[in-house]
């Protein structure tokens, strides 16, 4: 667990029994990294999936539909992104007695559809153009159906990489909220853990290694993922 503590073990190096060595209170930074990679990847996945649940169709719809519907989602994925999202979250936060990950997930879904929507009306209005697209016109079939039928599935390439870029935005924005101070108040994340090795950057070198490098391997690890989903998807 990373609650247990070991007063006389504080800021410890690695050892046999501690290959990560301590960190503030004598915590296992093995325990630590270990729980906050998990609960960083699982708000990564649940944010990640909600922007693409909802960007992808509503991309989609507005590369098929074109016209007024189009421009105006083009717009709001504009104004989403024209504002930083950890901006807003250290807005929001703020206001918040004692910041969860409920709220940190909460803030980071409302801009997190925008770049699934942009993706998926670049590709849409490419794919409406296509001969599939006009059979199934011809044929008398729906824009809504073409949408869900025939465009969706053959956006899924493209639209899956930005999954990964989404994940590991999230990773990177809570890891950035915990290093500030407005993490989740167990403070279970990788942002607590680098700020402590800042605090004890010269006594204790380890901890700021341990979490600079764990950062990086979830992060790069996000991105590997989806291109592979992508190449996997392209193959099917």
């Amino acid at each position: 667990s990373p609650a247990r503590l070991a007063l006389d073990l504080a800021w410890a190096p690695p050892s046999a029994s501690r290959p990560f060595g301590s960190g503030d209170a004598g915590v296992d930074l093995l325990a630590l990294v270990s729980h906050a990679t998990v609960r960083a990847l699982a708000l990564a996945a649940l944010v990640s999936l909600f922007g693409f649940l909802v960007g992808t169709p509503l991309g989609a719809a507005a590369g098929i539909f074109r016209g007024r519907f189009e421009r105006w989602t083009l717009r709001a994925c504009d104004l989403v992104q024209s504002f930083p999202t950890f901006l807003l979250a250290l807005a929001v936060l703020s206001a918040v007695r004692s910041p969860s990950r409920l709220h940190i997930g909460l803030v980071f879904c409302v801009t997190a559809w925008a770049p699934f929507a942009r993706v998926a009306a670049a590709q849409a209005r490419v794919l409406s153009e296509s001969q599939f697209v006009e059979a199934a016109r011809a044929l008398g079939l729906g824009s809504v159906a073409i949408v869900f039928v025939h465009v969706i599935p053959n956006l899924l390439g493209p639209v899956s990489v930005q999954i990964g870029t989404s994940a590991a935005g999230v990773v990177l924005g809570e890891t950035a909220l915990g290093f500030v101070g407005l993490g989740p108040p167990d403070g279970v994340s990788l942002g607590s853990l680098i700020e402590q090795g800042t605090l004890a950057m010269l006594r204790a070198p380890h901890v700021l290694t341990v979490g600079a490098v764990a950062v990086i391997l979830v992060s790069g690890s996000l991105q590997l993922a989806s291109e592979g989903v992508r190449r996997w998807v392209h193959l099917e």
